[in-house]
């Protein structure tokens, strides 16, 4: 009789548990590090539209517009810009123009594609900061392997929507940096429930993936752990069908940014 009264109990309070967090989790957990990377932003030399982005990006940051986009994707102030109230007024006020930015669309939540419009936290800033400036904004899909070349061929006057800049370039003062502004890791991911939360656990495990280089790249990085996992699927849909995936249960783990994993976390 009290085993039964035991076993009544533990029914009950699972039940209780799942009420309070709707029936089903859908955290996820980092089980292991694969890659560690910064954001940051690209400007050709000598450039002067640099400064006024920059100017206007501190009004924002002191606006509080930066903190309440990073909360809006990211579910907590992870976005650091400089502050300054009145940045602007040490410029003259600007010509109207159409200032393009080259981003990577696979950077969820920072900027991706849906429906032929594009989307993201440094997509609405950098539809903010034109509007402070009289700007009309235009985004142009680069690799960040090619900022150099889409920089200063003017296919784009910055590069700014997710993109880990390669290190060489900007250690050559290959164009001028502003930032970094927010720290992404690639990580090897589970759902919350799961029992798999340390890199001793990936034997034989299905794993999603993007298809893009950097994806690639960092599973490479891997060494001897990718080689142990099981099944491995590349999506061409990018971040959000991995995680559909994930929280489907067709995969046991997903390769991803710490970024997208704050964004579903807060969401």
């Amino acid at each position: 009789m009290r085993k039964k009264l035991i076993s009544l109990l533990l029914v009950l309070l699972l039940c209780l548990s799942l009420a309070g967090c709707g029936g089903v989790s859908y955290g996820v957990n980092t089980v292991m590090t694969l890659v560690e990377q910064e954001y940051s932003m690209a400007f050709r030399n000598g450039d002067s539209i640099y400064y006024y982005v920059v100017a206007a990006l501190e009004e924002l940051s002191a606006e509080g517009v930066v903190s309440e986009l990073s909360h809006k994707w990211l579910g907590s102030n992870a976005v650091s810009f400089g502050k300054k109230a009145d940045a602007l007024s040490a410029y003259q006020p600007p010509e109207p123009r159409v200032f393009i930015i080259g981003v990577d669309e696979n950077s969820f939540p920072f900027a991706y594609g849906e429906g032929g419009n594009y989307w993201g936290f440094d997509v609405e800033l950098a539809t903010k900061m034109c509007q402070k400036l009289g700007w009309t904004l235009q985004v142009h899909v680069v690799e960040k392997e090619n900022v150099y070349i889409e920089l200063y061929s003017g296919n784009i006057d910055c590069a700014w929507g997710g993109l880990a800049l390669p290190e060489k370039e900007i250690a050559d003062g290959s164009y001028t940096v502003y930032g970094p502004y927010v720290k992404n890791d690639i990580v090897i991911a589970s759902r919350d429930g799961s029992n798999i939360w340390n890199s001793l656990q990936l034997n034989g495990r299905r794993m999603a993936m993007c298809t893009t280089q950097e994806a690639m790249d960092a599973l490479q990085s891997a060494g001897r752990v990718a080689n142990r996992l099981g099944q491995i699927t590349r999506l061409a849909g990018g971040t959000t069908e991995c995680f559909n995936y994930l929280f489907s249960g067709k995969c046991d783990l997903i390769l991803t940014d710490s970024t997208a994993i704050a964004y579903y976390n807060s969401h």
